[in-house]
């Protein structure tokens, strides 16, 4: 069964496998100690050190290792932004940045502090200069991730730097997508990374704080990981995750490749396979392995399910895929459409063929689900002369909204205008994506007695 969902977790790698085997044996004893079983746990702990440090390009003592990425990401805002409380409270982040940073934010604004949101562009990323405008004076840290988790667009980290350096501010670069494919550029001051995202074994994840950086590690501390991550280290996780780093950069420029050409076929290859599909995210400065796209008319967890069915593992950043009903952050920042949204990230090893049945597969699960949803199969004619419709959605969930309106547009004359009532909160972007991509007007929106109104006026 092809597993398409390496962005969430890579399969272990075989070189990490067979590091964590040996090292059960070797690495069991307390590397802090000084007899012999915990001078050799020390050799192994300074060896990954080593390797992680070179992976990522810092020196071994600014890199230490903690129980999660996600323990990277709030250790390393916290840290920061203790170390520079002289400055102020105020902390720049991207809109698309992963949860794990988005949740600090919002734990710095509910402790007094305050967050500005950088903005981004249609295929999620940063506009140059957007973080120099976004600075103050009493700005401690800035957060920029290398490369979108959900849709691989890479981000400007070097120019970012450059404009956080120029005003004396800290960078903090959320790596944990990019680091299998290459080092950082840039004059970052500290990095995050998470060994699942490489085929290290989860719960090992990396924290690199360049030397000059004001940083005052948050919470209880010991002696170990220079007081940055209290606690006994997984010795074996950490040598497995470090070994399968160096494993998967001696690979990165041969698979990256090859994968990359499997992702652009996929780019390439659904909109031509799939009626009324957006892909999504940057088309060229883009991780190699991992593409996105979205599909009008489709619930995606039934759309998931269904591949699920037919084979194939793939992840989704719609809101019907998850419990909050709210649309992937992501996704509404970069004000793309969000249902039937999927994305396919593919492992090292991934075979061609694989990748031909799923393009294979794809058009008739899709046709399957909007079937089953009653989407419309092409604009309906116009049936009657009323220049105004409303439509009530209300408490229907997407991607229904936008199929009665697809139902409906046709009711009213080229010039009439159609009205849909929602409290969906995906209707926000699905809406104004169905009217980029059908040619037709958004006219806005404006508060309703209940949800919100959304106006279309038909062009054609």
């Amino acid at each position: 069964m092809p597993y398409f969902d390496a962005a969430s977790a890579a399969p272990l790698h075989p070189v990490a496998r067979q590091a964590l085997l040996a090292s059960l044996d070797e690495g069991w004893a307390d590397p802090a100690r000084l007899y012999r079983e915990g001078r050799r746990a020390r050799l192994l702990l300074d060896a990954a050190r080593e390797a992680a440090a070179e992976a990522v390009g810092c020196r071994p003592d600014e890199l230490v290792f903690t129980p999660s990425g996600t323990r990277a990401v709030h250790d390393g805002i916290a840290g920061a932004l203790a170390g520079r409380r002289r400055t102020g409270r105020h902390l720049v982040v991207s809109a698309v940045e992963h949860s794990a940073v988005l949740a600090s934010a919002a734990a710095l604004e509910a402790a007094g502090g305050s967050f500005t949101e950088v903005p981004v562009d249609r295929a999620g990323r940063v506009a140059p200069g957007a973080y120099a405008a976004a600075l103050r004076p009493d700005t401690a840290l800035a957060v920029l991730q290398s490369a979108n988790h959900e849709v691989g667009t890479e981000q400007p980290v070097a120019e970012a730097a450059e404009e956080c350096r120029a005003a004396g501010v800290p960078l903090l670069v959320d790596a944990a997508q990019s680091l299998a494919w290459g080092p950082v550029a840039g004059g970052w001051s500290l990095l995050t990374a998470s060994a699942h995202k490489w085929g290290g074994p989860a719960g090992v994840g990396l924290l690199a704080v360049r030397k000059g950086v004001r940083f005052a590690p948050q919470g209880p501390a010991d002696e170990r990981e220079s007081g940055r991550a209290p606690g006994f280290p997984d010795l074996p996780a950490i040598v497995a995750a470090a070994a399968s780093l160096r494993a998967v950069r001696q690979e990165a420029a041969q698979e990256g490749a090859r994968l990359r050409a499997l992702t652009e076929r996929i780019r390439e290859r659904v909109p031509a396979l799939v009626p009324d599909v957006e892909v999504v995210g940057d088309p060229v400065r883009r991780l190699p392995h991992l593409v996105t796209f979205s599909c009008l008319y489709v619930d995606g967890e039934t759309l998931l399910h269904a591949l699920d069915r037919a084979g194939f593992s793939v992840s989704s950043g719609s809101s019907c895929t998850s419990s909050t009903l709210i649309p992937s952050h992501v996704l509404r920042a970069m004000g793309v459409l969000s249902e039937g949204n999927v994305r396919v990230s593919l492992p090292p090893g991934t075979a061609e063929e694989d990748v031909e049945r799923f393009l294979d597969v794809l058009p008739g699960v899709v046709a399957s689900v909007r079937r089953q949803l009653g989407a419309p199969a092409a604009p309906e004619p116009v049936s009657r002369t009323a220049s105004e419709l409303v439509i009530d959605s209300l408490g229907k969930r997407c991607p229904i909204p936008v199929i009665e309106l697809a139902r409906s547009i046709g009711e009213v004359p080229v010039g009439g205008v159609v009205t849909v009532l929602s409290d969906d909160e995906a209707a926000r972007l699905d809406i104004p994506a169905w009217c980029d991509m059908r040619e037709q007007e958004y006219v806005g929106e404006r508060p309703a007695e209940r949800g919100t109104a959304y106006v279309v006026r038909r062009r054609a």
